[in-house]
């Protein structure tokens, strides 16, 4: 039996399709004609696969959590050792793919790989000591923090054009032009400061929760 000329159309290939559009030109220029078009298949021939495109869309998100490190909540580290390393390994995944993190916002839903690592940051969390309470805040916290991060540039929001930042309107924006071609280090300068302050936040509450447990015996449960 002749091989097809064409690979057989999957869920994988779907994904990767859409995910390249999705990096290339955003979350608007998904489409099922231009995903069928790519792939070199009809239309309807994507159903079989995805019953619609924001089924497609959560897919390609989900794929980019699957990228996430999760290993560092495997009981070698301490919680605030693990949580610094996962942040830095989710916004790398996100770094590479920006355009979908729109979709990651709304929450895992039912994605897999996105409710595995709520289930691994909690339950680590939890392990460490903190109240369940607490645990779901840490959580969302850190979602927020990595995520707002991963949306757009701090310094590409600033144009190298040293004429745009005029000292009589902005005295103290007169080398926001040399921001530009800082990104990098800019961007992660600032993810490193925030992550850092917001770890030395969380340690401080950590220490005031064990207060009482070092007389009790126990963590409060909230």
């Amino acid at each position: 039996m002749a091989r097809p000329r064409k690979p057989l159309l999957s869920r994988d290939r779907i994904v990767e399709a859409a995910g390249a559009l999705v990096d290339a030109e955003g979350l608007e220029a998904v489409s099922t004609r231009r995903l069928a078009a790519a792939l070199g298949v009809s239309g309807p021939s994507l159903y079989n696969h995805f019953r619609t495109k924001d089924a497609i869309l959560e897919a390609v998100a989900d794929a980019v959590s699957a990228r996430v490190d999760l290993s560092m909540f495997d009981g070698g580290s301490d919680w605030r050792t693990a949580l610094h390393a996962w942040a830095h390994s989710y916004r790398d995944a996100l770094s590479d793919h920006p355009n979908i993190v729109p979709v990651l916002a709304r929450g895992p839903g039912r994605r897999p790989a996105g409710l595995r690592l709520a289930d691994a940051v909690f339950g680590a969390m939890t392990a460490a000591g903190w109240p369940p309470a607490h645990a779901t805040r840490i959580g969302a916290l850190m979602r927020y923090f990595i995520l707002g991060s991963a949306v757009a540039s701090f310094a590409r929001g600033f144009v190298d054009d040293e004429a745009a930042y005029d000292p009589v309107d902005y005295p103290h924006l007169g080398r926001a032009h040399l921001l530009a071609e800082r990104r990098r280090e800019v961007d992660e300068g600032a993810f490193e400061t925030g992550l850092t302050a917001l770890l030395d936040g969380l340690n401080l509450q950590y220490e005031a929760l064990r207060e009482p447990s070092e007389q009790t015996g126990r963590l409060p449960s909230a």
